[in-house]
């Protein structure tokens, strides 16, 4: 077993109306290697000027956390196989809508990783095969409820 921190930092501006929500949704995450991100809501649930789009929103990081897992496994796993990547880009997207039962949720999330070669590339199904792989192993993919497709 491995515990995991971060610390979630937001303070109030005094001339802000909390009791009325006029209040930012700005706020900072600290991670325990001392990498510090800004973050805030999600411009498409709080509008501005109380969220911050140039800050990481908890969406959007779940989307990062999903692609990158599947990323690290993947470069592992290629590896593993003999295998040598040169490059790894996804533009992953995920889908926030309400469920059957009423509650937003991030239903869907689809990643597309597009994977350069530093030498034989596997063909179509040994591609496949090692993103099933690579899915089935990571734990954030594991531990979420969304449908995840994985475009390649």
């Amino acid at each position: 077993m491995s515990n995991y921190t971060a610390t979630i930092r937001w303070t109030r501006s005094t001339d802000e109306s909390f009791a009325e929500g006029r209040y930012s949704r700005a706020h900072e995450w600290a991670f325990d290697g001392g990498a510090v991100v800004p973050a805030s809501a999600s411009p498409h649930i709080v509008p501005a000027p109380y969220s911050d789009a140039g800050g990481v929103d908890p969406e959007e990081a779940f989307v990062a956390s999903l692609s990158s897992c599947h990323m690290l496994f993947f470069l592992d796993f290629a590896k593993r196989a003999g295998l040598v990547v040169d490059s790894y880009i996804d533009e992953a997207e995920g889908v926030l809508e309400k469920r059957a039962d009423g509650k937003m949720a991030m239903t869907r999330v689809t990643l597309r990783p597009k994977v350069e070669w530093g030498g034989e590339a596997p063909d179509a199904a040994g591609l496949a095969d090692l993103h099933h792989k690579v899915h089935e192993a990571c734990f954030i993919a594991n531990s979420v409820t969304s449908e995840v497709v994985i475009e390649h």
